[in-house]
């Protein structure tokens, strides 16, 4: 592979504009800049998650899913293309299976946090869904690949799965929803 970046800056983005991969433009502020910004927003998070001490099958995948979501970042880069295929998403659904099946049962609404690995999970979860949201409101503009979508919706899920899995890592524990925590029944 040849030199990517020679030079960092080329000042043709001054204009509030940025070059598509095909050669053409387009504003900063558009649906399909902004669902690159949140896909290349939530590669950055998933980033952050496998640099703090968390087990090494977990920063493995992160690591997949971040090669994936720079593919699909080229996808929305290079109009008309499609990247992210059906195996992929097949990939985050048998991980969800995996992981899923050695937490116990959901009885009560979970709050973001439980650890630093747990909430920064929860972080990118968010995140994940915003760049969902807006590769549906790109779809109304433009033909985009639906596996993308079916990706980034499965990859929401996988992240609640991890983030359950990281806060319950080394005795910690999740944290619960209390609806009645400020009606005075809750002491804590």
């Amino acid at each position: 592979m040849g030199h990517r970046l020679s030079k960092i800056y080329t000042k043709t983005g001054d204009d509030g504009s940025t070059g598509l991969a095909d050669g053409s433009r387009a504003d900063k502020d558009s649906l399909r800049i902004s669902a690159i910004g949140d896909v290349d927003e939530l590669n950055s998070l998933l980033g952050l998650l496998a640099a703090h001490d968390i087990e090494q099958e977990i920063k493995t995948v992160l690591l997949d899913i971040q090669n994936i979501l720079f593919d699909l970042g080229g996808e929305l880069a290079i109009p008309d293309s499609e990247m992210v295929t059906d195996s992929r998403v097949e990939y985050l659904e048998e991980t969800i299976d995996e992981y899923n099946a050695s937490l116990p049962p959901l009885k009560e609404f979970i709050l973001p946090g439980g650890s630093i690995p747990a909430a920064t999970c929860h972080t990118a979860r968010a995140v994940c869904r915003r760049a969902e949201r807006q590769l549906v409101s790109l779809s109304r503009e433009i033909s985009i690949n639906k596996t993308s979508l079916r990706f980034l919706n499965r990859l929401s899920d996988l992240l609640f799965v991890f983030a359950r899995t990281l806060a319950r890592s080394e005795g910690g524990e999740e944290i619960y929803w209390q609806s009645e925590r400020l009606d005075g029944n809750n002491s804590n």
